[in-house]
């Protein structure tokens, strides 16, 4: 007989279904979002257990759980993993949690098919210090923080329009008459779109993104098919399970996520039934409490942004968090900032008061143009507007300050302008913080120190420095050396604050191994350390899982984390101060004027900055520029990516072994031009200019280049025997994006990895993610690169000149 589940992480990717056989308590843990095996596998051999497969084929563990006799006479159950206690079970249905598999040591499991961290650290039991639990989340972001049930709950309250693109996509099932309704729909939307211009997967996908059903329609109507499409959505809401991700999964993860999050109602609304027929208890449950809030004069007239706000304080509050400070770009929009804090200021009292937890906001602007959804073209000056925009709202109670985000695929310097015109905001505001996200990966390690620079030489004549926070702050110079020493003192003298997120940097491939996190030599040397959590609900961790992760696989002492949590206290006693002195300011600025209207005209009395925003050079478009060279690159050959350089950060250069330049006279001599041809980037330099410089025209090869470049780029560029595609970024560190979209999403391939660094990682992962078979040989002699290789064990193969013969190791790919 069924007896319940419960599930090992936060993401239900680890279910463990019970039943009862007699006295008999069977269980059959499963990870069926997981399709590798990798996961099931990796823990099966870590705790001794034998792999089965279930009716559908899946593999399985199965086994039985003893019942024990406790000291008050009471039979209780108790599950373990690898002579780890996980979880007590009752007869009446009770299951306490003792231990779970936190999201970082789920991702190493999914990634590779040699796991090789143990088993105290994979299964972790749930327990902090009380002294040293954090209260604060200060590195966050607003459309990450909802867990996927949450998202899913709201949707159906609010009824939202769901599109027929995501149904097709993920392979959701309707019912006959839902088909038949959204046929009708897209063949009304087809009308509209008959003179748009797009012809084939181009405009299905405008059509099909703009055909609608109501949410609450699609999940009610059909309680089976709710149970089959829910783990779908679900999965869909999170980052890739398989493995670890890169930034543009992230990118598409958002997608999907702005669905609910920006969520538009449905114009046909239904009345809400049979909710007890929702096949998952989380849901059905939240969905209640949404529909009992609805019901009272504190949150009746809750719009979908403010219910959000209501489930966030919640969910941190279950947490034991008291303090929040949330990343939103929506602050720094014209259409956007008025309307946002107008809504906060309405509700954000009534939650504080319900939850005890003030959330506040970081105005966040990215440091490049968002460039993954393709209608949305910022404009040139686009960061003036948002510097104009933070000036007009940057005193708000609920603002605490700004951030400067998105992937750090571009040198912090290139923005001075932009961190200078934020310091001038930050002068006559009391507490506002200055966050940058610096250091997250390794190709530009020097990103911290100028960032720290850019806001000191900023300060004008007897102004403070602001209360300066840099976000991950994992990769710098050698802390050893001179100039990292310099690093430590500049922190410590200037008070500025690191936040860490380990869980965010695992799943997105910003991390592969943890032996030389810094987290401790900073702790260490006095600077201020904080956690977060760079959006708990995408990376499937939270608060206190997080905080767990860092005890455990980074060994912190109980002084370590009291450390941490004084320099917490810090910025929350200094926040809920500010707080208070600007709230008391506002009340006096805005009177009785509706929010809204008061920072629509604040807004439009700000029309310049004060510092000129020439951010940096004028570039030109590649397209433009390298028009007569662009050539489609050949359908029926092999591309083989030579990545040797391109992909390398500033300080790295690449050293030319002899061996593999050997390897490279030995391939162009053995391969076949009639079968393959090659890629590389745009830098040409160390294996990629041997590679030009000996082909002689003989092989097809095609260099990515970035979409804006220099004149001395450009000039340069068009020297080479190349033929040209352009990337969809603007920088040289986001080719891997380009090259994953043009060519592991449509063809077999070959991956050289010969040198690089971060850049390059991301581009052997999209590799290992590729929806063809791309075949990945890495020659491992950085340090990066032998981590990368340690996390993909049987995915990889490994160029040795010691021990195999390269080319012969290659060739049967080609």
């Amino acid at each position: 007989m069924y007896f319940g589940c419960f599930y090992l992480d936060r993401e239900k990717d680890m279910i463990v279904s019970l039943d009862m056989e007699g006295d008999e308590l069977a269980y059959v843990l499963s990870t069926p979002n997981h399709h590798t095996g990798n996961l099931i596998n990796n823990l099966a051999k870590l705790c001794g257990l034998p792999v089965s497969r279930d009716a559908q084929g899946l593999k399985v563990i199965k086994g039985r759980i003893p019942c024990y006799i406790d000291a008050y006479n009471q039979p209780v159950y108790i599950f373990r993993l690898g002579n780890t206690k996980t979880a007590n079970i009752y007869p009446d249905g009770r299951i306490e949690m003792k231990a779970s598999v936190p999201s970082i040591s789920k991702t190493l499991m999914s990634q590779t098919k040699d796991y090789r961290l143990d088993i105290a650290r994979t299964i972790i039991k749930s327990y902090v210090p009380a002294q040293c639990k954090f209260r604060s989340d200060l590195h966050t972001h607003m459309n990450a923080n909802l867990q996927p049930d949450l998202l899913i709950a709201l949707g159906i309250c609010h009824q939202i329009r769901y599109p027929l693109y995501y149904i097709r996509k993920l392979g959701l099932r309707c019912t006959k008459q839902q088909e038949a309704m959204l046929q009708h729909r897209r063949e009304q939307t087809a009308l509209r779109y008959r003179d748009s211009g797009l012809t084939g997967k181009y405009l299905e996908r405008k059509i099909n993104d703009n055909t609608f059903i109501n949410f609450a329609a699609f999940m009610l109507e059909s309680p089976e098919n709710a149970a089959f499409n829910i783990p779908k959505i679900r999965t869909s809401l999170a980052i890739m399970k398989d493995g670890q991700a890169v930034f543009t999964n992230i990118e598409k993860v958002y997608l999907y996520r702005y669905v609910f999050c920006k969520g538009t109602p449905a114009e046909d609304r239904i009345e809400l039934h049979d909710i007890e027929r929702i096949p998952d208890a989380d849901i059905r449950d939240s969905l209640l409490q949404m529909i009992r809030d609805h019901q009272t004069d504190r949150y009746r007239n809750n719009t979908l942004f403010q219910d959000k706000l209501l489930w966030i304080a919640r969910s941190y509050q279950k947490q034991g968090i008291s303090y929040v400070e949330i990343s939103d770009t929506t602050l720094v929009k014209k259409n956007g900032a008025p309307h946002m804090l107008k809504e906060v200021h309405e509700v954000m009292p009534e939650i504080m008061k319900e939850t005890g937890v003030m959330i506040r906001f970081l105005a966040g602007i990215r440091r490049i143009p968002l460039t993954i959804i393709k209608d949305s073209i910022a404009p040139d000056d686009y960061l003036k507007e948002n510097l104009q925009v933070l000036r007009a709202i940057a005193d708000d109670p609920y603002v605490a300050g700004s951030d400067i985000l998105g992937e750090e695929i571009n040198d912090i310097r290139e923005i001075r302008p932009v961190i200078a015109e934020i310091v001038s905001i930050a002068k006559d505001v009391p507490a506002f913080v200055v966050r940058i996200h610096a250091g997250e990966n390794d190709s530009l390690r020097d990103n911290v120190a100028n960032s720290i620079q850019c806001v000191a030489d900023a300060l004008e004549e007897g102004q403070a420095m602001p209360h300066v926070r840099i976000g991950h702050g994992l990769y710098t110079c050698n802390l050893n050396t001179p100039a990292g020493r310099a690093l430590l003192r500049d922190l410590v003298d200037y008070g500025v604050t690191l936040e860490f997120q380990i869980t965010s940097n695992v799943r997105l491939n910003n991390l592969s191994t943890i032996d030389h996190h810094p987290l401790k030599q900073y702790l260490k040397a006095g600077v201020g350390c904080v956690q977060g959590t760079d959006g708990s609900a995408l990376y499937g961790t939270g608060s206190i899982d997080e905080q767990l992760s860092l005890m455990k696989l980074l060994n912190l002492t109980e002084e370590d984390m009291l450390a941490m949590r004084r320099s917490e206290q810090k910025i929350m006693d200094e926040g809920i101060d500010a707080f208070s002195l600007r709230m008391h300011g506002f009340t006096e600025k805005a009177g009785s004027q509706d929010v809204q209207a008061y920072y629509e005209t604040r807004v439009a009395g700000i029309t310049e900055t004060k510092h000129p925003l020439n951010v940096e050079e004028k570039k030109l478009a590649g397209k433009e520029v390298f028009a007569d060279m662009i050539h489609p690159q050949p359908e029926d050959k092999i591309p083989l990516i030579l990545a040797g350089g391109s992909f390398n950060n500033d300080s790295h250069r690449t050293r030319i072994s002899p061996d593999v330049s050997r390897m490279i006279d030995e391939l162009l001599e053995k391969a076949d031009p009639r079968r393959i041809f090659f890629i590389v980037g745009n830098r040409l330099s160390g294996y990629e200019k041997e590679l030009l410089k000996k082909n002689k025209g003989r092989f097809d090869v095609f260099m990515f280049v970035p979409a804006l470049v220099s004149e001395r780029e450009a000039a340069r560029i068009r020297k080479q025997e190349a033929g040209i595609r352009i990337a969809i970024e603007p920088s040289v560190m986001g080719l891997y994006k380009s090259i994953a979209y043009e060519v592991f999403k449509r063809q077999p391939s070959v991956l050289l990895a010969l040198d690089g660094n971060s850049a390059l990682a991301n581009l052997v992962q999209e590799a290992r993610n590729a929806k063809y078979p791309c075949r990945v040989f890495i020659y491992p002699h950085t340090r990066n690169l032998k981590a990368k290789v340690n996390t993909l064990q049987g995915y990889v193969t490994i160029l040795d000149p010691m021990k195999n013969d390269m080319v012969d190791l290659i060739m049967p790919w080609l």
